[in-house]
């Protein structure tokens, strides 16, 4: 075993067998339109896509995974393709141990390619989604599901709903709380705007329902300062990444310090030792690998079980199709804890229809089927409007 293989180590389950030999790894795009954007403080997303990929093993066995691909409009294609001409031909015709040997071999091969085009952030993204096909299809051999092969004992969780654009915020908390849902996160980091978005959807909620809310890197130190003095007396749950993940970690803990707000943040962090410093900086209270960015299973179940070993709370990052909401329901289910699922509740049939089970809320809890893998196989047919290529 290499020494990355020995850093993911504790991703690999022993006493049953996950070797996986691809004979078959194919990206698709879908992309479905939507009537209503989802807009963030850096860009809008105009339509939903996702790249779904699959890995057929040399016995004809099957797994899908997701990549995260929601900017640029372009990147969807541009991440199948690094699929299809650098992933493939490294798995193809190969035999592996397990995902975590795959992950690990492929890992170390594109360290250069990444140098070299700077993509570091499209290769691990490709990575991830094929190391989800790759569980998947293990986990599907073994008859398990993946949390219960991973070492979970149960498969129930409490979610919140995410995604909730700032224009029409109170509408949207009661068409999420009509779904089941009781704690919601709302989209910031607009400018003058956001104290009254907040203080709208403060408004709107019911006894016990919980306030989130994510500026997406939007503010400065001083500006995430004074936000942070603002909005405390509304009481949010955490607030998601109020500066630049780049910013110095000092900056990052010195905001913490002075925050009435809990601070959130790990969807833009990449590597094992990222999470790790991220944890033991004590600068974030809540943790959030999104595992179709950096890791797929291999890494983010690394990940979550160092932020978890560090007394920090795992709550998975996630916005996308149900394959890689799946994928985030697993791990969390797998890890344990009192994190929760993000479920964005914008209109997505991406979503919908490949994760049946997790639009199934009750009392702000879902639960995973009892049904191998990620859970039943894709439905293709019924997205064959959204494919593009």
């Amino acid at each position: 075993m290499t020494p990355l293989e020995r850093t993911y180590a504790e991703a690999e389950p022993g006493g049953v067998d996950l070797t996986v030999r691809p004979a078959r790894v194919a990206a698709t795009v879908y992309r479905a339109p939507t009537e209503a954007p989802v807009h963030t403080s850096f860009g809008t997303m105009t339509d939903r896509p996702a790249v779904l990929v699959e890995v057929e093993d040399a016995d004809g066995a099957r797994g899908w995974g997701e990549i995260w691909c929601n900017f640029p409009t372009c990147g969807a294609e541009h991440r199948a393709r690094l699929v299809e001409t650098v992933a493939a031909p490294m798995l193809i015709g190969e035999t592996f141990a397990s995902p975590v040997r795959a992950f690990a071999e492929i890992e170390t091969r594109c360290r250069v390619l990444a140098l070299q085009t700077g993509e570091d952030g499209p290769l691990a993204q490709m990575l991830a989604g094929v190391d989800i096909a790759l569980w998947d299809l293990a986990a599907r051999r073994t008859g398990l599901p993946l949390y219960r092969l991973l070492g979970g004992e149960q498969g129930a969780m409490a979610a919140y709903a995410s995604g909730l654009n700032p224009r029409g915020a109170p509408e949207a908390i009661a068409r999420a709380r009509e779904g089941g849902h009781t704690a919601f996160k709302v989209k910031t980091g607009f400018g003058a705007a956001d104290l009254a978005t907040l203080a709208d959807a403060a408004a709107a909620l019911g006894e016990g329902d919980l306030l989130m809310t994510d500026a997406n890197q939007a503010w400065d130190f001083d500006g995430a300062t004074r936000m942070t003095e603002a909005l405390g007396d509304l009481g949010p749950a955490w607030l998601e990444e109020p500066i630049p993940v780049d910013r110095p970690k000092a900056e990052w803990q010195l905001l913490a310090q002075s925050s009435p707000i809990p601070l959130a943040g790990g969807e833009n962090l990449r590597g094992l030792a990222a999470f790790q410093a991220a944890a033991d900086s004590g600068a974030l209270a809540v943790i959030q690998p999104d595992a179709c960015k950096w890791g797929g299973i291999t890494g983010t179940l690394a990940a979550a079980r160092a932020i978890r070993g560090r007394g920090r709370r795992y709550c998975p990052h996630y916005l996308g199709g149900g394959i890689g909401l799946s994928a985030s329901a697993h791990l969390l289910a797998a890890v344990g804890g009192d994190g929760l699922l993000e479920i964005d509740v914008n209109a997505n049939p991406l979503r919908d229809l490949l994760a049946p089970e997790l639009a199934r809320v009750a009392g702000d809890r879902v639960e995973l089927d009892e049904v191998p893998g990620l859970g039943s196989e894709p439905d293709l047919d019924a997205l064959a409007d959204c494919r593009v290529s």
